[in-house]
């Protein structure tokens, strides 16, 4: 990779998107620094409570909408996406998988989840690339974002031509779909932008908005304080029994409104070998699902010889099991039923378990297992109308 002379300006990023795609990122692109667009858009999600008691987006929110800040005299961000899963969503299996039984009551993980940490995927190849960009241009200046600093990737993301954003609010490749995790490098390096957008696609459609179980999705816009992404990793309070309900299988994450994404579906064979879907191999799944009756019992030796991602730490061992007892209360009235209530009926009088999965497992045994109509944002407009909202700010 060869870098222009300092004098030339702005610098063709060509060389630089070639290594980001030598490096294994699916897609890559370049965008300006402008403040958000979304603005104003997103202080009145903040100010309305939609972002949950994620407090660090409302602490952080005006550097967020500002990406420049970041770095003092950054000039662009170069942007990639990471590609976790297939069209199709299914996850090639990790070779240091386990095999293990059927689980008798399965607790799902997302697929972003079900690999090694994303965090070390993404980071480890950005600061290497970075690198290299010192070693060519010692003036400039770098700075590597992967899912932890204050920045709206996914407007970036946008920005820089590599999708648009869905109803769902993720970004959406018109090839790929949208399993994508998201890295930028912001730079001092004033760079050729790609000033291109890619139309919207999603049209007329709502699938992702009627699938959602807890109805937390409106057009271009998500209330993250109901979504069970949101729910099952950073809400560390009891879940609301209106929202409990609905977490159906899920330990940890969501992937139903990507599952329903017709941009999502699976190809044929030819259509694969046209269009070649580059994955990091350390996204293969370690597991897609556990039995919730084992992480019941489990210790904390348990839950670390169990070999999950390391993302799944950022989530303790009390909060799982909360978890698990919502979705072993869904089940109830199944073939386990009688195990389950078992189980349950112990951790409600055990006056050792943490009063976090005691309170669920009290929950779980009052609900019957019968699930609660699905609820519905107040305010959810006309689907198929004209964009009205941006994506709200990453949530973690």
């Amino acid at each position: 990779m060869t870098c222009p002379p300092e004098d030339a300006a702005p610098v063709d990023p060509a060389p630089i998107l070639a290594r980001c795609r030598e490096l294994g990122f699916a897609l890559a692109g370049v965008a300006h620094l402008a403040p958000s667009r979304y603005a104003d858009h997103v202080r009145a999600w903040i100010a309305s409570g939609r972002h949950g008691t994620m407090t660090y987006l409302a602490d952080d929110l005006e550097t967020r909408l500002s990406p420049a800040a970041l770095l003092p005299g950054a000039r662009a961000a170069i942007v990639v996406a990471d590609r976790y899963a297939p069209r199709g969503g299914a996850m090639p299996s990790a070779p240091e998988a386990p095999e293990c039984p059927a689980p008798r009551i399965p607790a799902r993980i997302a697929r972003y989840a079900q690999g090694r940490d994303y965090h070390d995927i993404v980071k480890r190849r950005l600061h290497a690339l970075s690198d290299e960009l010192r070693a060519l241009r010692p003036g400039a200046e770098f700075r590597t974002c992967v899912d932890s600093a204050p920045i709206m990737e996914r407007e970036l993301a946008e920005r820089a031509g590599l999708g648009w954003i869905g109803k769902h609010t993720l970004l959406i490749h018109p090839e790929f779909g949208s399993w994508f995790l998201l890295g930028v490098v912001l730079t001092t390096l004033e760079l050729r932008t790609s000033d291109t957008p890619v139309p919207d696609h999603c049209g007329s459609c709502t699938r992702c908005i009627d699938a959602c179980p807890t109805g937390c999705i409106t057009p271009w816009s998500v209330d993250a304080s109901r979504c069970i992404a949101y729910l099952t990793i950073e809400r560390r309070e009891p879940i609301p029994p209106d929202l409990s309900a609905h977490l159906g299988e899920w330990l940890f994450g969501c992937d139903v409104c990507q599952e329903v994404c017709p941009h999502n579906s699976a190809r044929s064979g030819a259509w694969r070998e046209a269009h070649p879907e580059p994955m990091h191999p350390g996204y293969a799944s370690r597991a897609d699902a556990i039995d919730a009756l084992d992480v019941l019992a489990w210790t904390a030796s348990d839950r670390a010889s169990a070999r999950l991602n390391e993302a799944t730490r950022r989530a303790k061992l009390a909060l799982i099991q909360r978890n698990a007892a919502h979705i072993v209360g869904g089940a109830l009235n199944g073939n386990h039923g009688a195990r389950a209530r078992a189980r349950l009926e112990a951790l409600a009088g055990d006056p050792g378990t943490p009063h976090l999965v005691r309170d669920a497992a009290r929950r779980a045994l009052a609900s019957s297992g019968r699930p609660e109509p699905k609820a519905r944002c107040a305010d959810t407009p006309n689907a198929g109308t004209a964009r009205q909202a941006p994506p709200p700010p990453a949530s973690s």
